[in-house]
Protein backbone atom coordinates (compact mmCIF):
# COMPACT_ATOMS: atom_id res chain seq x y z
CA UNK A 1 0.00 0.00 0.00
CA UNK A 2 1.02 3.40 -0.71
CA UNK A 3 2.24 6.40 1.07
CA UNK A 4 -1.01 8.23 -0.24
CA UNK A 5 -2.91 5.51 0.02
CA UNK A 6 -2.45 5.22 3.66
CA UNK A 7 -2.89 9.05 4.68
CA UNK A 8 -6.24 8.81 2.61
CA UNK A 9 -7.03 6.30 4.94
CA UNK A 10 -6.04 8.35 8.13
CA UNK A 11 -8.37 10.87 6.77
CA UNK A 12 -11.18 8.81 6.00
CA UNK A 13 -10.62 7.55 10.29
CA UNK A 14 -10.08 11.00 11.13
CA UNK A 15 -13.37 12.13 9.41
CA UNK A 16 -15.00 9.08 11.74
CA UNK A 17 -13.35 10.26 15.21
CA UNK A 18 -14.45 13.63 14.59
CA UNK A 19 -17.89 12.86 13.99
CA UNK A 20 -18.31 10.47 16.74
CA UNK A 21 -16.59 12.85 19.36
CA UNK A 22 -19.38 15.21 18.61
CA UNK A 23 -21.78 12.50 19.21
CA UNK A 24 -20.33 11.46 22.56
CA UNK A 25 -20.12 15.54 23.42
CA UNK A 26 -23.93 16.25 22.73
CA UNK A 27 -24.67 12.91 24.79
CA UNK A 28 -22.49 14.13 27.90
CA UNK A 29 -24.10 17.50 27.49
CA UNK A 30 -27.51 15.69 28.12
CA UNK A 31 -26.47 14.30 31.13
CA UNK A 32 -24.81 17.78 31.87
CA UNK A 33 -28.62 19.44 31.85
CA UNK A 34 -29.78 16.14 33.80
CA UNK A 35 -27.40 17.08 36.43
CA UNK A 36 -27.75 20.74 36.51
CA UNK A 37 -31.97 19.85 36.70
CA UNK A 38 -30.89 17.62 39.87
CA UNK A 39 -28.25 20.22 41.27
CA UNK A 40 -26.08 17.14 40.85
CA UNK A 41 -22.01 17.63 40.73
CA UNK A 42 -20.51 17.31 36.80
CA UNK A 43 -16.91 16.81 38.25
CA UNK A 44 -17.72 13.35 39.52
CA UNK A 45 -14.14 11.56 39.90
CA UNK A 46 -16.06 7.78 40.61
CA UNK A 47 -17.61 7.64 36.85
CA UNK A 48 -14.39 9.33 35.68
CA UNK A 49 -12.77 5.95 37.27
CA UNK A 50 -15.10 3.48 35.55
CA UNK A 51 -14.98 4.86 32.66
CA UNK A 52 -10.86 4.80 32.09
CA UNK A 53 -11.14 1.25 33.55
CA UNK A 54 -13.74 0.02 31.17
CA UNK A 55 -11.65 1.90 28.24
CA UNK A 56 -8.80 -0.01 29.47
CA UNK A 57 -10.53 -3.37 29.02
CA UNK A 58 -11.60 -2.37 25.32
CA UNK A 59 -7.68 -1.67 24.80
CA UNK A 60 -6.06 -4.94 25.78
CA UNK A 61 -4.95 -5.90 22.13
CA UNK A 62 -4.21 -3.00 20.68
CA UNK A 63 -0.48 -0.87 20.15
CA UNK A 64 -1.81 2.03 22.84
CA UNK A 65 -0.80 1.49 26.37
CA UNK A 66 -3.35 1.98 29.38
CA UNK A 67 -1.72 5.63 30.33
CA UNK A 68 -1.96 7.07 26.78
CA UNK A 69 -5.88 5.77 26.58
CA UNK A 70 -6.30 7.79 29.80
CA UNK A 71 -4.74 10.52 28.48
CA UNK A 72 -6.72 10.57 25.15
CA UNK A 73 -9.57 10.84 27.42
CA UNK A 74 -9.32 12.88 30.03
CA UNK A 75 -9.15 15.89 27.03
CA UNK A 76 -11.90 14.38 25.93
CA UNK A 77 -13.77 14.17 29.56
CA UNK A 78 -12.66 17.72 30.06
CA UNK A 79 -13.77 19.14 27.05
CA UNK A 80 -17.15 17.87 27.84
CA UNK A 81 -17.25 18.90 31.48
CA UNK A 82 -16.08 22.36 29.65
CA UNK A 83 -19.59 21.98 27.55
CA UNK A 84 -21.74 21.13 30.65
CA UNK A 85 -20.72 24.41 32.99
CA UNK A 86 -17.78 26.22 33.05
CA UNK A 87 -15.22 24.68 35.91
CA UNK A 88 -12.73 27.19 37.74
CA UNK A 89 -9.88 25.13 39.65
CA UNK A 90 -7.85 26.76 41.89
CA UNK A 91 -4.44 25.70 42.40
CA UNK A 92 -0.90 26.58 44.39
CA UNK A 93 0.63 29.25 41.97
CA UNK A 94 2.06 30.68 40.55
CA UNK A 95 2.05 29.23 36.72
CA UNK A 96 4.00 26.47 36.46
CA UNK A 97 3.86 24.81 40.25
CA UNK A 98 3.75 21.17 40.24
CA UNK A 99 0.48 21.89 41.78
CA UNK A 100 -0.78 22.92 38.75
CA UNK A 101 0.74 19.60 36.57
CA UNK A 102 -1.20 18.03 39.01
CA UNK A 103 -4.56 19.72 38.20
CA UNK A 104 -3.93 19.99 34.47
CA UNK A 105 -3.32 15.72 34.94
CA UNK A 106 -6.54 15.46 36.52
CA UNK A 107 -8.97 17.99 34.83
CA UNK A 108 -7.27 18.25 31.90
CA UNK A 109 -6.98 21.46 29.51
CA UNK A 110 -10.42 22.74 28.89
CA UNK A 111 -11.35 23.85 32.10
CA UNK A 112 -10.40 27.68 33.79
CA UNK A 113 -7.42 27.41 35.96
CA UNK A 114 -6.55 30.29 38.92
CA UNK A 115 -3.46 30.66 40.54
CA UNK A 116 -3.60 31.42 44.48
CA UNK A 117 -0.63 32.62 46.54
CA UNK A 118 -0.30 30.25 49.34
CA UNK A 119 -2.88 26.30 50.32
CA UNK A 120 -5.12 28.57 52.81
CA UNK A 121 -5.80 30.80 49.84
CA UNK A 122 -7.14 27.34 48.08
CA UNK A 123 -9.21 26.79 50.45
CA UNK A 124 -10.69 29.97 51.21
CA UNK A 125 -11.44 30.49 47.44
CA UNK A 126 -13.27 27.22 47.00
CA UNK A 127 -14.99 27.93 50.41
CA UNK A 128 -16.02 31.64 49.06
CA UNK A 129 -17.20 29.74 45.74
CA UNK A 130 -14.94 31.54 43.70
CA UNK A 131 -13.07 28.16 42.88
CA UNK A 132 -15.33 25.19 42.40
CA UNK A 133 -12.17 22.81 43.32
CA UNK A 134 -9.30 23.57 44.74
CA UNK A 135 -5.58 21.25 43.98
CA UNK A 136 -3.24 21.28 47.04
CA UNK A 137 -0.21 18.83 47.97
CA UNK A 138 -0.41 16.50 50.57
CA UNK A 139 2.19 14.56 51.00
CA UNK A 140 5.32 13.64 49.30
CA UNK A 141 6.62 10.22 49.12
CA UNK A 142 10.52 11.38 50.40
CA UNK A 143 9.78 14.27 52.78
CA UNK A 144 6.09 13.00 53.65
CA UNK A 145 3.28 15.59 55.06
CA UNK A 146 2.55 18.77 53.65
CA UNK A 147 1.21 20.19 56.97
CA UNK A 148 -0.44 23.29 55.97
CA UNK A 149 -2.76 20.94 53.66
CA UNK A 150 -3.27 19.13 56.87
CA UNK A 151 -3.82 22.11 58.66
CA UNK A 152 -6.43 23.25 56.25
CA UNK A 153 -8.46 20.54 56.03
CA UNK A 154 -9.07 19.67 60.13
CA UNK A 155 -10.16 23.62 60.40
CA UNK A 156 -12.59 24.01 57.30
CA UNK A 157 -15.42 22.10 56.25
CA UNK A 158 -14.23 21.46 52.62
CA UNK A 159 -13.93 17.41 51.67
CA UNK A 160 -12.03 15.52 49.76
CA UNK A 161 -13.08 14.46 46.33
CA UNK A 162 -10.25 12.88 44.11
CA UNK A 163 -6.28 12.56 44.76
CA UNK A 164 -3.57 12.76 42.20
CA UNK A 165 0.11 11.37 42.21
CA UNK A 166 2.33 13.15 40.39
CA UNK A 167 6.18 12.35 39.48
CA UNK A 168 8.42 14.82 40.62
CA UNK A 169 11.56 15.69 38.92
CA UNK A 170 13.45 18.71 40.30
CA UNK A 171 15.89 20.99 38.27
CA UNK A 172 18.31 23.76 39.72
CA UNK A 173 17.56 26.74 37.51
CA UNK A 174 19.33 29.72 37.34
CA UNK A 175 21.46 32.61 35.54
CA UNK A 176 24.56 31.78 37.22
CA UNK A 177 27.05 28.99 37.04
CA UNK A 178 27.05 26.26 40.01
CA UNK A 179 30.24 27.99 41.22
CA UNK A 180 28.20 31.69 41.03
CA UNK A 181 25.07 30.76 43.15
CA UNK A 182 24.82 32.45 46.36
CA UNK A 183 21.23 31.23 47.73
CA UNK A 184 18.51 28.98 46.68
CA UNK A 185 15.19 29.27 46.59
CA UNK A 186 12.26 27.05 46.71
CA UNK A 187 9.16 25.53 48.59
CA UNK A 188 10.25 23.84 51.77
CA UNK A 189 9.41 20.43 50.97
CA UNK A 190 10.93 20.62 47.57
CA UNK A 191 14.37 21.77 49.25
CA UNK A 192 13.63 19.02 51.72
CA UNK A 193 13.52 16.38 48.87
CA UNK A 194 17.01 17.92 47.46
CA UNK A 195 18.67 18.29 50.94
CA UNK A 196 21.85 15.78 49.97
CA UNK A 197 22.40 16.97 46.93
CA UNK A 198 22.49 20.57 48.00
CA UNK A 199 24.94 19.85 50.82
CA UNK A 200 27.08 18.10 48.34
CA UNK A 201 27.32 20.57 45.40
CA UNK A 202 25.60 24.02 47.49
CA UNK A 203 27.45 23.47 50.67
CA UNK A 204 28.31 27.46 51.36
CA UNK A 205 24.89 28.41 49.60
CA UNK A 206 22.22 30.00 51.59
CA UNK A 207 18.94 28.26 51.26
CA UNK A 208 15.92 30.35 51.65
CA UNK A 209 11.94 29.23 51.71
CA UNK A 210 9.45 30.47 49.43
CA UNK A 211 5.85 30.15 48.69
CA UNK A 212 6.27 27.53 45.75
CA UNK A 213 8.40 26.09 43.33
CA UNK A 214 7.27 28.89 40.34
CA UNK A 215 7.84 31.52 42.65
CA UNK A 216 11.35 30.92 43.46
CA UNK A 217 12.11 30.61 39.67
CA UNK A 218 10.68 34.41 39.87
CA UNK A 219 13.32 35.21 42.16
CA UNK A 220 16.10 33.37 40.33
CA UNK A 221 15.16 34.94 36.69
CA UNK A 222 15.04 38.82 38.88
CA UNK A 223 18.11 38.02 40.95
CA UNK A 224 21.82 37.54 39.88
CA UNK A 225 23.33 34.77 41.68
CA UNK A 226 20.23 33.45 43.12
CA UNK A 227 19.35 29.45 41.91
CA UNK A 228 15.44 28.17 42.36
CA UNK A 229 14.42 24.52 42.60
CA UNK A 230 11.56 23.57 40.25
CA UNK A 231 10.48 22.06 37.32
CA UNK A 232 12.11 22.10 33.69
CA UNK A 233 8.38 23.53 32.65
CA UNK A 234 8.74 26.72 35.29
CA UNK A 235 12.21 27.20 33.11
CA UNK A 236 10.73 27.01 29.91
CA UNK A 237 7.96 29.53 31.34
CA UNK A 238 10.27 32.23 33.34
CA UNK A 239 12.94 32.09 30.68
CA UNK A 240 15.66 30.74 33.28
CA UNK A 241 17.83 28.13 32.36
CA UNK A 242 18.29 24.54 33.63
CA UNK A 243 22.13 24.44 35.09
CA UNK A 244 21.41 20.35 36.58
CA UNK A 245 18.59 18.27 36.19
CA UNK A 246 17.51 15.50 38.42
CA UNK A 247 19.06 16.31 41.93
CA UNK A 248 16.24 14.79 44.19
CA UNK A 249 17.63 12.72 46.60
CA UNK A 250 15.54 9.57 45.60
CA UNK A 251 14.90 8.77 42.28
CA UNK A 252 11.26 7.49 42.79
CA UNK A 253 10.15 11.38 43.85
CA UNK A 254 6.19 11.21 44.29
CA UNK A 255 4.08 13.71 45.07
CA UNK A 256 0.67 13.20 46.56
CA UNK A 257 -2.06 16.29 45.87
CA UNK A 258 -5.71 16.40 46.83
CA UNK A 259 -8.73 17.50 45.14
CA UNK A 260 -11.00 19.62 47.45
CA UNK A 261 -14.12 20.55 46.86
CA UNK A 262 -17.36 21.60 49.17
CA UNK A 263 -18.56 18.24 48.79
CA UNK A 264 -16.93 14.58 48.76
CA UNK A 265 -18.00 12.40 45.71
CA UNK A 266 -20.73 9.02 45.90
CA UNK A 267 -19.33 5.81 46.28
CA UNK A 268 -20.22 4.98 42.58
CA UNK A 269 -20.83 1.12 41.71
CA UNK A 270 -18.22 -0.61 43.83
CA UNK A 271 -15.89 -1.60 40.77
CA UNK A 272 -13.79 1.11 41.77
CA UNK A 273 -11.70 1.06 45.34
CA UNK A 274 -12.50 3.92 47.28
CA UNK A 275 -10.21 5.35 49.91
CA UNK A 276 -11.71 7.50 53.65
CA UNK A 277 -9.93 10.31 55.44
CA UNK A 278 -10.78 11.30 58.96
CA UNK A 279 -9.00 13.49 61.50
CA UNK A 280 -9.76 13.22 65.61
CA UNK A 281 -8.28 14.26 68.91
CA UNK A 282 -8.33 12.16 71.62
CA UNK A 283 -9.14 12.40 75.05
CA UNK A 284 -6.28 12.38 77.26
CA UNK A 285 -5.88 9.08 78.67
CA UNK A 286 -3.28 6.03 78.69
CA UNK A 287 -4.29 3.91 75.34
CA UNK A 288 -6.31 6.45 74.19
CA UNK A 289 -4.75 6.05 70.53
CA UNK A 290 -4.91 2.36 70.36
CA UNK A 291 -8.70 2.33 71.98
CA UNK A 292 -9.49 4.88 68.84
CA UNK A 293 -7.66 2.72 66.10
CA UNK A 294 -9.51 -0.66 67.00
CA UNK A 295 -12.76 0.18 65.94
CA UNK A 296 -11.70 -0.36 62.78
CA UNK A 297 -9.62 -2.85 63.09
CA UNK A 298 -12.13 -5.34 65.03
CA UNK A 299 -14.25 -5.20 61.60
CA UNK A 300 -11.47 -5.64 59.04
CA UNK A 301 -11.23 -2.17 57.81
CA UNK A 302 -7.86 -1.13 56.12
CA UNK A 303 -6.12 1.53 57.86
CA UNK A 304 -3.53 2.89 55.21
CA UNK A 305 -2.13 5.36 56.57
CA UNK A 306 -1.67 8.06 60.04
CA UNK A 307 -0.23 11.19 60.58
CA UNK A 308 -0.59 13.54 63.59
CA UNK A 309 -0.50 16.76 63.55
CA UNK A 310 -0.65 19.72 66.64
CA UNK A 311 -3.95 20.97 66.83
CA UNK A 312 -3.41 24.33 67.61
CA UNK A 313 -6.21 24.51 70.01
CA UNK A 314 -3.92 24.08 73.15
CA UNK A 315 -0.56 23.00 73.79
CA UNK A 316 0.37 19.13 73.24
CA UNK A 317 -3.36 18.54 71.89
CA UNK A 318 -2.76 16.73 68.90
CA UNK A 319 -5.04 15.77 65.78
CA UNK A 320 -4.36 12.19 63.87
CA UNK A 321 -5.48 12.26 60.21
CA UNK A 322 -5.96 8.69 58.87
CA UNK A 323 -7.20 7.28 55.84
CA UNK A 324 -8.64 3.93 55.29
CA UNK A 325 -10.11 1.66 52.46
CA UNK A 326 -13.60 2.08 51.31
CA UNK A 327 -16.16 4.62 51.27
CA UNK A 328 -17.64 6.38 54.35
CA UNK A 329 -21.34 4.92 53.06
CA UNK A 330 -19.74 1.96 53.96
CA UNK A 331 -21.45 0.04 56.33
CA UNK A 332 -18.10 -1.22 58.20
CA UNK A 333 -16.58 1.99 58.03
CA UNK A 334 -19.62 4.18 59.27
CA UNK A 335 -19.34 1.47 62.34
CA UNK A 336 -15.92 2.17 62.67
CA UNK A 337 -16.66 5.77 62.12
CA UNK A 338 -19.41 5.83 64.75
CA UNK A 339 -17.03 3.97 67.02
CA UNK A 340 -14.37 6.13 67.44
CA UNK A 341 -16.45 9.64 67.52
CA UNK A 342 -17.84 8.28 71.03
CA UNK A 343 -14.24 8.18 72.57
CA UNK A 344 -13.03 11.34 70.76
CA UNK A 345 -13.00 15.40 71.74
CA UNK A 346 -13.46 15.61 67.69
CA UNK A 347 -13.71 13.35 65.27
CA UNK A 348 -14.47 14.94 61.54
CA UNK A 349 -15.04 13.05 58.30
CA UNK A 350 -12.54 14.88 55.26
CA UNK A 351 -14.01 12.84 52.48
CA UNK A 352 -14.27 9.91 50.45
CA UNK A 353 -12.40 9.56 46.66
CA UNK A 354 -11.36 6.75 44.29
CA UNK A 355 -8.33 5.26 45.57
CA UNK A 356 -6.30 4.99 42.45
CA UNK A 357 -3.14 6.65 41.11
Amino acid sequence: MSLEDLRQQIDSIDREIVERLNQRVLLASEIGNIKAESGADMYVPVREEEVFRKLEQLQVDGPLDSRAIRAIYREIISASIALEKPLVIGYLGPEATYTQQAALKNFGSSVEYRPYNNIADVFHQVEKGDADYGVVPVENSTEGAVFHSLDMLAETDLKITAQVYLPIEHCLLSSAPLDGITEVHSKDQALGQCRKWLRANLPNATIVECSSTARAVEIARDKPGIAAIASSLAGELYDVPVIQRNIQDRAENITRFLVIARASGPAGNGDVPQRTSIVFSLKDRIGALQSALEPFSKRDVNLCKIESRPSRRKPWDYYFFIDCLGHFDDPLVQQSFAELESMCSVAKWLGSYPDVR
